[in-house]
């Protein structure tokens, strides 16, 4: 499998991740870093307390990550709850909203995670 074939699978952007990181060997290097991140395992215990700071450095750091690698969605559903979480924003969502929102990041986090696995076991 190639890059340009994981990207397909996993529905992300293969020419925003090539505009940030520039080559394909950068972009590989990053991607296949993703499944041992741990950040989405930060962003669901957060959810559990509801710890709005631990909540928001999550998904800040999720959008960033997944933004250079062109996740394009990860990274939209992560800016959504780092915007509600964001110091001096008001809150629009409720506790559950929150969640299940997260629990949408962490199915789709999953299923671009066991591509990955799928890609790197091509090499």
């Amino acid at each position: 499998m190639t890059l340009q074939e994981l990207y397909e699978r996993i529905d992300g952007d293969y020419t925003q991740a090539t505009n940030v990181l520039r080559m394909d060997k950068l972009i590989d290097k990053h991607i296949r870093r993703l499944p041992n991140n741990g950040v989405v395992d930060k962003l669901i215990a957060a959810a559990d307390t509801m710890d709005a700071t631990s909540l928001f450095e999550s998904a800040h750091a999720i959008k960033g990550v997944c933004g250079n690698l062109g996740l394009v969605k990860l990274a939209a559903a992560a800016s959504e709850i780092s915007e509600e979480f964001r110091p001096g924003n008001p809150r629009n969502f409720t506790d559950d909203e929150v969640k299940a929102k997260i629990a949408g990041i962490s199915e789709l986090y999953e299923k671009t995670k066991a591509e990955i696995n799928n890609y790197e076991a091509s090499l």
